[in-house]
């Protein structure tokens, strides 16, 4: 057999067989909706006075677990189509027919309803009303119009944004200038963090239609002028904690130190527009999230 027919061998193999479990974790957006939990319980924490609710806390991350289950396994019923003219999506349950799209919608739809019932019940009202809100405002908004504007990255970092807001409501009871702070830095956090994304597979964003800003945006500018304009944002919103008494010296050094070095890499992917820089950008990004909300948790101002 030469290199020729082992090449179209390989291209019309069969996908890798997967188990049910792997299957639901792909269609779940397992990644992500760990990230939805972190940053759920990061606000609920935050949100609490000593000594801590662990079960109020636990039906939170619950609740809103199932709902981000839901409705990525909605958003994929939704995308199949266009998920399946990707090369980064087209082993997705949906479009490689590990599922069909009545299982999906019927998975998606329980789980989800589930999860904005458990949040009314177990947690609060509010709570649960943000959760619809977020569930909403992805599947009817963020999703549709990626193929209708390149504004949907900033429409679609408000619910990316929502979680850590549910937590800390789900801990107070209420909406206050802290929670707000949280949901500030997840929305600002997102942008550069997706275009990133964006530009490194823009072309298979352009082979799928979706309106992404570096599929229009050719030369870059402004994609680089967002990114480095919402990284300076992300550094400035990132200090509102500490100047709101949430957290103390030592998140402040940090969020300091982290959004300057963020934002450094931010201007350097600007003028040099190249998938090396962007994928700096994009690496700095994973952990600059995660290390950010670990030393909000060890700085929390007691009290």
């Amino acid at each position: 057999m030469n290199m020729k027919t082992s090449a179209q061998a390989i291209d019309s193999a069969q996908p890798v067989e997967k188990s049910f479990s792997a299957v639901l974790s792909d269609l779940f957006k397992a990644r992500l909706t760990t990230l939805v939990l972190l940053t759920t319980a990061v606000g609920f924490y935050l949100g609490s006075r000593s000594p801590l609710d662990w079960v109020r806390m636990l039906n939170t991350v619950l609740g809103t677990g199932l709902l981000a289950a839901g409705a990525a396994a909605l958003n994929q019923l939704i995308e199949r189509e266009h998920d399946a003219k990707m090369r980064r999506t087209e082993t997705r349950p949906l479009p490689s027919g590990r599922m069909t799209p009545q299982a999906a919608l019927l998975i998606g739809a329980v789980v989800s309803a589930t999860g904005m019932i458990y949040l009314a019940l177990a947690v609060n009202l509010l709570t649960a009303l943000l959760g619809i809100a977020t569930l909403v405002s992805y599947l009817f908004l963020y999703t549709p119009l990626k193929r209708l504007t390149t504004l949907n990255t900033t429409i679609g970092a408000i619910p990316g944004a929502l979680p850590p807001l549910m937590g800390w409501t789900a801990a107070t009871g209420d909406v206050s200038a802290q929670g707000w702070a949280l949901f500030a830095i997840l929305f600002l956090w997102q942008l550069p963090h997706f275009y990133a994304i964006a530009w490194i597979y823009r072309e298979d964003y352009a082979r799928a239609g979706f309106a992404m800003l570096p599929v229009v945006d050719v030369q870059g500018r402004r994609t680089g002028a967002e990114a480095v304009a919402h990284s300076i944002g992300l550094l400035a919103v990132s200090l509102v904690p500490f100047a709101l008494g949430l957290c103390g010296r030592v998140y402040l050094f940090t969020s300091l130190t982290m959004g300057v070095v963020f934002l450094a890499l931010a201007v350097m992917f600007a003028v040099r527009l190249t998938v090396p820089a962007a994928r700096r950008l994009f690496f700095a990004s994973i952990i600059y999230l995660p290390l950010l909300l670990a030393v909000m948790v060890f700085d929390k101002v007691k009290g």
